[in-house]
């Protein structure tokens, strides 16, 4: 599509995610199996870590209370604040999540002594499980990891989802299983001469990306000739 469309005149922009891939596994142990024995070990630890005093619940559908999106409206508003300045979702747009689509949501929650501490919003696709936000009101050593990446993963396995999307940014994924994954996108500009610019960028941009995914390509944290 990205190739069609840029045949029409649009310009082509590429960029890249973190994917994992469910090899048809049976379990999280089976995933871990395809790791390198060093990183295999990591994720073991930060898994106990991170569960440490802690419970994991996963919410869909009618599962979900205004109560839950109280709480995640929360941590979704500490999060935006400390990184992005500026959050741009209100309250209602949870409420209007859950009243249209609850059953493709899936609300994953860190609980300490039966109270939310953290949490991730998740939408569900027909084989794709997409991270979308996160965030928590107790920050715990590898709670980001466990409560986006770790769970997320269970999720897929349990459900034979084929994959996670857990978005852009983050080299810190490529540790945790999620390869990089190139993105495209096509753009109409009509000024010329800003379009002229734009484009030149995007040609410069398109070889830096795929220098990078060469780079971490050969970095992912999977058996070396799987």
């Amino acid at each position: 599509e990205a190739t069609m469309l840029s045949e029409t005149g649009l310009l082509l922009r590429t960029d890249q995610q973190f994917h994992w891939q469910n090899r048809d596994y049976g379990s999280f142990d089976d995933f871990l199996a395809d790791l390198s024995s060093s990183k295999r070990k990591n994720l073991r630890k930060e898994r106990a870590k991170a569960q440490e005093g802690l419970d994991f619940v996963h919410l869909r559908g009618d599962d979900i209370t205004e109560a839950h999106l109280d709480a995640f409206y929360i941590f979704y508003m500490d999060t935006g604040t400390r990184k992005w300045g500026s959050p741009y979702l209100t309250r209602d747009t949870f409420s209007l999540l859950r009243e249209r689509m609850a059953d493709d949501l899936l609300f994953i929650f860190a609980m300490s002594d039966g109270a939310p501490i953290a949490g991730a919003m998740n939408l569900i696709g027909s084989d794709t499980l997409y991270g979308r936000y996160w965030g928590c009101t107790e920050h715990r050593s590898m709670l980001h990891f466990e409560t986006c990446y770790y769970q997320a993963i269970d999720y897929a396995i349990e459900r034979k989802l084929a994959f996670v999307e857990a978005g852009a940014q983050g080299g810190h994924k490529l540790a945790r299983g999620y390869t990089p994954v190139t993105t495209h996108s096509t753009h109409w500009i009509a000024h010329p001469g800003l379009r002229h610019a734009i484009a030149d960028y995007l040609e410069r941009e398109r070889e830096a990306v795929e220098s990078d995914m060469g780079y971490l390509t050969e970095r992912t944290p999977f058996k070396k000739g799987e």
